[in-house]
């Protein structure tokens, strides 16, 4: 063989190898991520052919199903209940894609799960059927907090601390599911500048204000650096990195406990104890309750946003230098958390230090009405110890007790909680209320986030905390 025959010949087979290698990634390595991609029409237009499975709320009631469309076909029907819970379902089409519920469990929704029953009726000739999916999601409390919202944008959600369970999650405003697969709806929802197609709850991020403190207070409590009767000044105002730092309304409160600081919301006390826990310490206890990663939820990856400090729209460690550790130990700094996340915090707390896998799905059931999986409670790691989340705990029924979060209190039931208030233009008085807590603080069955988007001059105390009671209140039914 001469040399330019050769030469060619080298060519030819780097080309094959090449192809080889390009074939084999999309095809094999990547055929995953492909499938999943909510833009994959092809498997979309496959799915048409397939009885997708019914997603039903926690009591049974429907909320899709799929109905013959022609031809061998089907198409998706969003039942009047879904409006009240469309974020958590989202929506799949063959022009819009995949979105929530639908998405991320569409192998059990679309009979890819690999079922047996499922292989056998393909063989037969038969329809190929999915299976249905059963929320954890409450449709009572579900609407307690559309209810409480009142129209305002903001979000809501709630978490039974023991099992990680999602009992409602709310983000207003919302949408129609079934108006939304028709291309005249689509439209303008994609432009309303109120994103009615956000999901609140798992993408925005938000200032925390004061209810971060509750994260600084475990740090400081869990570390042994200090106990909830522990002694700071919390006159104001304080200098914090260098810069003047003060108490709401500019109140000097003298020499405290971290209980009556944790009260009545004192910014310079708790400032100070973030500098003296440091950013290695206050970091450290940040990644346990899940901030600056992605929340371990059974809903679409890209739909979801970390919680942590943020700078020019990237996600900082907390240990950078460009955090002001006092000031992002009560909420502020740049800080952006969500209310998911939030909620895992008082969750937390409200499991005496363990944090639990958040869950959706309370479990799958196969076409024949039997139980093919049931979503078992999933521990994700311990936060802190039980004695620490006793003393916490203690500490946030004071709040709600004689604090700022009174409007939180339940008839004849214990409830503990933290408010926030986020100033986000203070010159025109529009601020972030959050409030967050649980009950019956003692054996918690609830815990709660609620925060509502740039109120107008709103607190925590007055606006986010009479909405979670309303939402606690249905679920201790």
């Amino acid at each position: 063989m001469n040399a330019p025959i050769a030469r060619l010949f080298a060519i030819v087979l780097l080309l094959f190898a090449a192809l080889v290698a390009f074939t084999s990634r999309w095809s094999v390595l990547d055929a995953q991520s492909l499938r999943d991609n909510p833009k994959n029409r092809r498997a979309l237009i496959e799915q048409l052919q397939v009885k997708r499975g019914t997603i039903r709320a926690a009591d049974g009631t429907l909320l899709a199903r799929s109905e013959p469309a022609g031809a061998g076909t089907y198409r998706r029907v969003y039942t009047a209940a879904a409006k009240d819970l469309a974020h958590v379902i989202g929506f799949s089409d063959i022009d819009l894609g995949q979105a929530g519920i639908e998405r991320s469990r569409n192998d059990e929704l679309s009979g890819n799960a690999g079922a047996l029953d499922d292989i056998v009726d393909q063989l037969k000739g038969g329809v190929e059927r999915g299976d249905d999916v059963r929320l954890s999601i409450d449709l009572g409390a579900q609407r307690a907090a559309l209810a409480g919202l009142n129209g305002r944008k903001g979000s809501v959600v709630a978490i039974e601390p023991a099992t990680g369970r999602i009992r409602a999650m709310v983000s207003v405003p919302g949408y129609d599911p079934q108006a939304l697969l028709r291309r005249d709806t689509r439209a303008p929802l994609d432009r309303d500048p109120d994103a009615p197609l956000l999901n609140r709850a798992t993408q925005a991020g938000y200032p925390p204000g004061s209810t971060f403190k509750v994260v600084t207070a475990t740090a400081a409590l869990d570390g042994g650096r200090f106990t909830p009767d522990s002694v700071v000044n919390g006159n104001s105002p304080k200098e914090i990195s260098g810069v003047p730092l003060a108490n709401s309304g500019g109140k000097s409160f003298g020499d405290i406990t971290l209980t009556t600081a944790l009260t009545f919301s004192v910014n310079t006390v708790w400032a100070q104890v973030a500098e003296q826990l440091g950013k290695g310490t206050m970091a450290d206890y940040m990644r346990r309750f899940g901030f600056n990663s992605d929340p371990p939820l059974d809903y679409p990856k890209d739909q979801t946003f970390p919680s942590g400090e943020y700078r020019e729209g990237a996600l900082l460690p907390p240990t950078s230098r460009f955090v002001d550790v006092g000031r992002m130990g009560i909420g502020q700094d740049k800080l952006r958390v969500t209310p998911l996340q939030m909620a895992l915090v008082a969750a937390t707390v409200a499991n005496r230090g363990e944090l639990m896998r958040p869950t959706l799905t309370q479990s799958i059931v196969d076409p024949d009405g039997r139980v093919a999986d049931r979503v078992e409670p999933e521990r994700e790691r311990r936060v802190m110890s039980e004695k620490t989340a006793d003393e916490l705990r203690g500490m946030m029924e004071n709040v709600v007790r004689e604090g700022t979060g009174t409007a939180a209190a339940l008839q004849g039931i214990d409830v503990a909680g933290k408010t926030g208030t986020a100033e986000i233009v203070p010159d025109q008085d529009v601020n972030q209320p959050w409030f967050i807590g649980f009950a019956p603080s003692a054996s918690p069955k609830v815990a709660v986030a609620v925060t509502i988007e740039r109120s107008q001059g709103g607190q925590g105390g007055t606006e986010a905390a009479p909405v979670a009671k309303q939402v606690m209140e249905e679920l201790l039914k």
